[in-house]
């Protein structure tokens, strides 16, 4: 059974979602669909500069996942400049905030994307080893999320 896949976290949903050639090269035209990290993560790296690292942190992924996040970001924009293919972006694996939810009861911490909390659409709406519905959500001030999250769900997971 195959890992699942980690929300990564991204600052900016860019206002523009599709870029077209003035003219297509190929008879097929076609085109390549980014998806929402891919383009956090040449934001993050060819935009801000940033080193490799401090990227990784800032969407929340390990280094080596953020490089294939990127090698494949930039693979699908050369096809796109090199083949005059249409560039769309949508989709993907992310999250805007990512919250530490504490249960109150045992203590047992775990991450939880903010849209599902807010949504409903959690599946741990309940302590998975206690079975509390005690759950805090950012209960202490060491989480980089803290202050985002509390300022969006009052810190309260019930």
């Amino acid at each position: 059974m195959a890992r699942p896949v980690k929300w990564r976290k991204i600052e900016n949903i860019p206002q523009i979602l599709r870029f077209y050639p003035e003219q297509t090269v190929s008879a097929a035209g076609g085109e390549n669909i980014l998806l929402l990290e891919e383009i956090e993560a040449i934001r993050l790296k060819d935009l801000e500069g940033l080193e490799q690292e401090d990227c990784a942190n800032r969407m929340e992924v390990s280094r080596p996942t953020f490089q294939r996040i990127l090698v494949s970001a930039r693979k699908k924009i050369a096809d796109s400049l090199i083949q005059g293919k249409e560039i769309r972006i949508a989709g993907g694996f992310f999250t805007r905030n990512n919250c530490t939810i504490r249960c109150s009861r045992c203590g047992r911490e775990w991450i939880e994307r903010f849209e599902a909390i807010e949504s409903g659409t959690s599946k741990h709406q309940i302590c998975p080893q206690c079975r509390s519905v005690r759950l805090q959500c950012c209960p202490d001030d060491e989480s980089p999320e803290g202050v985002a999250c509390r300022a969006r769900c009052g810190g309260r997971y019930e």
